[in-house]
């Protein structure tokens, strides 16, 4: 999908009856701000140099003469302020028509946009980042939003001004107006090439923004791990460079934006002193008065304002139509494919076996994280996982929890294959639980259920399980506490535990303990795998991580290096080889023990 402004424009049409609506008052606005400027100068013929025209008539119809020239004067201004007022009114509740439309529309865009993300690839996610994604939805969107809402009413309103006041200067001297009309649009087609290269340059600061967004936004994140690095100069001074580059993308967009603008006036100016003197050389040499050369000056600056507008809607153009390119970036990102629900097989079994066969895959730099992995996990069985960091555990993880799709091999559960199940399903029954996990800015009870529904007795049982009920009796606010960005208020061992109660809440048939158990210590490990003993007892697990006495009773075991399986058995039979599995773990077994 790409969004383009023909499609914007299409969706425009959905609001015919508001559209209609907005350019009828749009009119309206025009028809009663236009003979404004024409009604006091005319006072200057008809009242000062005592040449009766149409306007005194109008006013002796309705008022019994005679008359003081005060009385006219004060009966004019009140019919001007009259018909400003009304143009004012008219301008607003236009404008509040367009501003629905608007945000109508990009409302609409926002929706797509958060459609696709519901759907769009992990790894295409993780390569754009979530900072970068909430900029391009945010200030982007905002760019268009705002090029709907107010450049396109401002251009209505300007053009309708631009042609009713060509109207009456054609009326008051036709020579002078065409002077007048036909100089004004080359300053308009001299100010759109400007146009173009001050949207490259708000393009060009809109992208180094974005980036320095996404760079602030991850090290906020993870600034307890820079500050505990001590590398808080190295990360902060590349934010100051990063800053550095939007200040010189702003100083130049700013700048030429500004030039530009001021050249265009600067034009306009020039035109302005033009006009005036031709308007004086007309009042000597032809049969213009001089209230209607006063007139035609008061139409002048009228006409400036709707002129600079749009030449100022030219640049509002080119931004939105930068911004929405950029939006079209998270569009362009792929999708994971959505496979048919053509069998479940969790829905008849508590639990399910696990088949990957001929399994390789690689994140978008193409270089090979698994290769030809096969691997077999009974119903029931409780499997570890082992291998040095790097070796591919995790992304296998994330491969049978459906977070990300093989392109080459097959993971089949219960024998059907993830194609025919689909990558929603797996993930509904199948649960990883990681080393850290990550917790809403929310309350405890949110973090467990997810805005679910979850009785308490549920909630108790989860807690028992993960070790957390004392800990959350001893709270003052009890499940209503608030842990924070992340889980900032909980220690790692807390917030570890809390996931294992989140997964319990979960009740799937398959579940994956990633690291899940590492920052606590080993009794409180023992206390909770104790715990949790029974409530695994019949369902698939596996089990990644390091610990000797976390996978010392896994059923079977499988030892990972560099993408691919090296060995694989028993814990006795493995520990029974001369391979790398028993070298580790013979180094390991006496300090566990002694612990």
């Amino acid at each position: 999908m790409r969004y383009t402004f023909r499609d914007i424009f299409k969706e425009l049409l959905h609001y015919r009856g508001r559209l209609i609506s907005a350019n009828l008052i749009a009119v309206l606005a025009v028809l009663v701000a236009t003979p404004a400027p024409l009604l006091i100068p005319l006072l200057v013929d008809e009242v000062l140099l005592h040449k009766p025209g149409r306007l005194l008539r109008a006013i002796d119809t309705f008022f019994a003469p005679p008359h003081e020239s005060w009385f006219y004067i004060l009966v004019v201004l009140g019919m001007t302020v009259t018909l400003r007022a009304l143009f004012f009114l008219f301008s607003v509740w236009q404008n509040w028509h367009f501003s629905v439309i608007s945000k109508n529309i990009t409302y609409e865009i926002r929706r797509a946009l958060l459609r696709h993300i519901e759907r769009v690839s992990l790894s295409e996610f993780e390569s754009m980042g979530s900072g970068r994604i909430a900029s391009l939805m945010v200030v982007d969107v905002a760019t268009i939003e705002q090029f709907l809402g107010v450049s396109i009413s401002r251009l209505i309103i300007s053009v309708l001004t631009v042609v009713g006041v060509a109207a009456v200067l054609l009326w008051i001297h036709w020579q002078l107006a065409l002077f007048i009309l036909l100089l004004n649009p080359f300053i308009i087609l001299l100010t759109t090439k400007i146009g173009r290269k001050v949207g490259r340059l708000k393009k060009a600061e809109n992208a180094k923004t974005a980036i320095f967004q996404e760079a602030l936004s991850e090290t906020l994140d993870l600034f307890w791990q820079v500050r505990a690095s001590n590398r808080e100069g190295r990360f902060m001074q590349a934010l100051v460079t990063k800053a550095s580059e939007i200040k010189e993308a702003a100083i130049a967009f700013g700048f030429k934006s500004d030039a530009a603008a001021r050249f265009s006036f600067l034009l306009f100016l020039s035109g302005f002193e033009v006009f005036r003197a031709a308007g004086i050389m007309m009042v000597a040499y032809s049969d213009l008065t001089i209230g209607l050369m006063l007139a035609i000056f008061g139409y002048l600056w009228v006409i400036m304002t709707p002129v600079q507008e749009i030449i100022g809607i030219q640049y509002a153009y080119h931004n939105a139509k930068a911004a929405l390119n950029r939006i079209n970036e998270i569009f362009a990102m792929e999708k994971e494919p959505e496979y048919p629900h053509l069998k479940n097989p969790f829905r008849s079994h508590r639990t399910d076996s696990i088949e990957i066969e001929n399994l390789s895959f690689s994140y978008a730099n193409k270089i090979p994280v698994l290769k030809s992995i096969n691997m077999r996990i009974d119903r029931g069985a409780k499997v570890a996982i082992v291998g040095a960091s790097g070796s591919g555990k995790t992304t296998l993880a994330q491969l049978i929890v459906g977070f990300y799709y093989p392109r080459e091999g097959d993971i089949r559960y219960d024998g059907v294959s993830f194609r025919e199940i689909g990558l929603d399903v797996i993930r509904e029954h199948v649960y990883l639980v990681l080393q850290h996990p990550m917790l809403f800015n929310d309350t405890i009870r949110f973090n467990l259920t997810f805005g679910k529904e979850v009785s308490e007795e549920k909630i108790k049982e989860a807690l028992k399980i993960a070790q957390m009920e004392d800990f959350i009796d001893n709270l003052e606010e009890g499940l209503e506490t608030q842990v924070g960005k992340n889980g900032i208020k909980l220690s790692g061992g807390q917030r570890q535990r809390l996931s294992i109660a989140r997964m319990v809440i979960a009740d799937p048939n398959v579940i994956i303990l990633d690291e899940s158990t590492s920052a606590l210590d080993m009794h409180t490990e023992n206390r909770l795998f104790d715990a949790l003993s029974e409530y695994l007892k019949e369902r698939t697990t596996i089990i990644i991580a390091h610990r000797l006495s976390t996978i010392k009773n896994a059923d079977y075991i499988y030892v990972m290096e560099e993408g691919e399986i090296e060995e694989e058995g028993t814990f006795d039979a493995l520990m029974a080889q001369e391979g790398r599995f028993a070298s580790y773990y013979h180094k390991t077994l006496p300090k566990e023990q002694t612990s």
